[in-house]
């Protein structure tokens, strides 16, 4: 069969695809996209967190709530209203009464903002609310 070509058989060599190159490759993609989207898959929104020189690494597990630049309100990764807002909180409440909010504000968002998605939470029966922040 391949004595036509002037090869004999058993020197043919068959072609080899190596995958350790494809298989570094998507590890370090696959590390890359973990870091990088880690705030967004907490919050459902990507926000520019304030630094602070006293940040702390959150202990609990925590329910995200992320207040973006323009004031919009995320849970879950869904848009809320801040009565939806209440009402969410009001279930997470009653389903675990020691749970804690973690809010994550963009540092352009308005103050106000922020202190009404508080209020709301407060209102819900939530205990602990903190806001997030990068450590410098």
């Amino acid at each position: 069969m391949f004595e036509h070509y002037g090869l004999i058989e058993h020197e043919a060599q068959r072609p080899e695809i190596n995958l350790a190159p494809f298989v570094d490759t998507i590890m370090i993609l696959l590390i890359f996209f973990v870091v990088t989207a880690n705030m967004y898959v907490m919050t459902g929104v990507d926000v520019s967190k304030p630094k602070a020189q006293t940040a702390q690494t959150a202990g609990q597990k925590a329910i995200m709530v992320g207040v973006t630049r323009e004031g919009s309100v995320h849970v879950f990764g869904r848009h809320v209203t801040l009565e939806r807002l209440q009402n969410v909180m009001e279930q997470e409440s009653a389903k675990s009464p020691d749970c804690t909010v973690l809010i994550v504000a963009d540092q352009d968002a308005v103050v106000g903002r922020v202190v009404q998605v508080m209020d709301k939470c407060a209102l819900a029966g939530i205990g602990k609310v903190s806001i997030a922040a990068e450590k410098q």
